[in-house]
Formats: structure tokens, C-alpha cells, sequence
């Protein structure tokens, strides 16, 4: 079975907040999360999530994702664990989501977590956010 992150082109899973192009989940009994219309206007909707809680200081994984994946429904400290070794970086490093490269494994790590392994590459990610060319 397709993920529902997968199928309703929100790879983060997050909520439906009247993003631009979004729309609430359809097909599921009690649906709360946002529905894009492609797979990178789901991974910009997420960067975008990302950049907002940067601004608001949160900078490290652990601060990150004890906001976005609260205890109160997730198994937090596992998700910040595996999301450390995604990166290959500490709980308490400090971030740099303005770098590309920094932004494009935090969403890596965190889309592969809400959806299991193999449903987007690194290269759909990359293009998603501008880092790479589509290609023709």
C-alpha cells in the first residue's frame, strides 16, 4: 500500500493549514492532513514549514522535531534518533537550512521517516527545492 504522505503528495505529513494549492485529505475517515497537487509542491510546503520554525530558533534536530513530531502522538525520541543518523549529525547541532545541501537531507531524512525508505530519491528532493535542474 502507497503511503498516505506518498498519495496525498505531502511527503512530511503535514497538517492542513491552508498552505497555498493545498486542500484537506480526501478518502480517509477523519482526515487532517494538507493534499498538494505534486510531489515538489509537498516538499516546498515542507521546506517552507522547516525555514518558519528556523526563524523561530528552532535549528537543531532535536528542537525541530519535538515540535513537528510531538510526543503526544509520535515516539519522539526514536524519530530524532533516526533522523541523527540519517544526517550524520548530533541532536544538538545547529543546523544551517539556508544550505541546500543541509535543507535537502533534513527533508531526506524526515520524508523517508514518515513514509518508509524508496519513495522519493534524493534527486526529486534536489529538484523540488532548485538545488539541481529539472531534467529535459
Amino acid at each position: 500500500m502507497i503511503p498516505r504522505g506518498i498519495r496525498n503528495n505531502n511527503p512530511g505529513n503535514l497538517n492542513f493549514a491552508h498552505q497555498p494549492g493545498a486542500h484537506l485529505e480526501t478518502g480517509v475517515p477523519e482526515p487532517r492532513f494538507a493534499a498538494f497537487p505534486t510531489m515538489a509542491d509537498g516538499i516546498q510546503a515542507l521546506r517552507a514549514q522547516l525555514l518558519r520554525y528556523a526563524a523561530r530558533g528552532l535549528t537543531t534536530v532535536a528542537s525541530i522535531i519535538s515540535v513537528y513530531a510531538p510526543s503526544t502522538e509520535n515516539e519522539t525520541s526514536a524519530y530524532i534518533t533516526n533522523l541523527c543518523r540519517h544526517m550524520g549529525v548530533q541532536a544538538d547541532t545547529v543546523l544551517d537550512l539556508n544550505d541546500p545541501a543541509m535543507m535537502a537531507a533534513l527533508i531526506g531524512g524526515i520524508t523517508t521517516i514518515e513514509n518508509g525508505p524508496g519513495h522519493l530519491t534524493p534527486a526529486q528532493i534536489d529538484q523540488a527545492l532548485g538545488v539541481t535542474p529539472a531534467a529535459t
